[in-house]
């Protein structure tokens, strides 16, 4: 038989229309093959497996979510590679950077292509109240700074020395400056302040050797995990009993890992509550464990509860309207431990757990 013209239009119409949706592709940004893989490597994850369980869940509106990973390993340049592959891929959205000092050099490209990005774990205060496409689910190097400044000084520590990683100056210089005015408010002194670029041959033992030539009675880290561990066995060699915290920067499972018995007694914030019993979290966790058999660290579940947000946001979308504006419209989101609610610039507080390591496990201060 014959098709007539206007018979073959029609055929292909309704071919087309029993086709399914096309998927929502959702973009990710962070470290994984740099000296902070371990934060990337735990985002990742979390985002997979708030994604996963949408799809089960049958995805938003009948559409599956796809991921598309972007490797920045914390390089300004590679960092820039990975979100122009991003815009180019034409994702929906984006979760990530994970570094204050990536996210320096993709939020103008983002904010140029309109392209909503929502980052599980930059804290800079160069990034809040910006009228933006940049959101945050953590809370600001500000407010860590003054928390943590305020326990130091009740605990007795008056002379305090820093060292801090100057490769992700967007982090260490805003938090190190807000420690600096919130200790000083207090009557203590930041009496050293070394920086030093995280490289394999990073001389940690002379970091400390300046640390600990200002005669302080209480040693701060600004770096990530596996710096602050080596940091700590250098201190536990020179000065075993001194007192020492590290931001929360570092609050993941290899801390611990790398650090052995040199980070026992460590001070250091946590944004999520580890011995959390509700059904909610115990049930996220149990999943977790048993799809990538290892703990959640922090950067789990912020990017778990920054992909949760995002698909909440497209799930309530409205025809017209931007995922950026569902995002600040539609909130407070059910996060898996509090509710998310965004303020005009994107912007959120959250809450945090001071914990010290014991025994080898993070241990909550009562």
């Amino acid at each position: 038989m014959t098709l007539r013209p206007w018979w073959g239009a029609l055929l292909v119409s309704l071919l087309l229309g029993c086709t399914p949706d096309k998927p929502i592709r959702i973009g990710f940004i962070g470290g994984l093959s740099d000296r902070a893989s371990d934060t990337g490597e735990a985002g990742r994850n979390g985002m997979a497996l708030a994604v996963e369980q949408r799809n089960q869940a049958g995805g938003i509106h009948g559409r599956r979510i796809e991921i598309v990973v972007q490797d920045d390993a914390q390089d300004p340049a590679k960092a820039l590679a990975a979100i122009h592959a991003l815009v180019a891929a034409q994702v929906d959205a984006v979760v990530g950077p994970f570094t204050s000092s990536v996210a320096a050099v993709v939020v103008p490209v983002l904010n140029q292509a309109r392209l909503t990005t929502i980052s599980p774990t930059v804290t800079s205060g160069d990034f809040v109240g910006q009228d933006d496409y940049f959101i945050r689910v953590n809370r600001t190097t500000r407010d860590n700074a003054i928390d943590y400044a305020r326990l130091l000084y009740q605990r007795g520590q008056r002379r305090v020395a820093a060292a801090y990683d100057a490769r992700n100056a967007s982090y260490s210089d805003s938090w190190r400056k807000e420690f600096r005015a919130a200790f000083t408010a207090q009557g203590g002194q930041l009496v050293a302040e070394v920086a030093f670029a995280s490289q394999a041959d990073t001389g940690f033992g002379d970091i400390v050797e300046k640390m600990l030539a200002a005669q302080p009675d209480g040693l701060l880290f600004i770096a990530s995990a596996i710096d602050v561990g080596r940091l700590a066995q250098q201190a536990e060699k020179r000065a075993p009993h001194m007192p020492a915290s590290a931001s929360e920067w570092a609050a993941s499972e290899s801390l611990i890992e790398l650090g052995g018995q040199a980070v026992e007694d460590l001070l250091i914030a946590q944004s999520y509550n580890r011995d959390d019993t509700s059904a909610r979290y115990l049930g996220f966790h149990k999943a977790y464990l048993a799809r990538f058999a290892r703990e959640p660290g922090f950067s789990t579940i912020a990017a778990y509860d920054a992909t949760t947000v995002l698909l909440q946001a497209m799930e309530r979308q409205e025809r017209g309207e931007s995922v950026q504006q569902a995002i600040l419209k539609y909130g407070p989101f059910q996060g898996l431990q509090q509710s998310i609610q965004f303020d005009r610039y994107g912007d959120t507080p959250r809450k945090v757990y001071f914990t010290e390591v014991h025994g080898g496990q993070f241990v909550l201060l009562k």
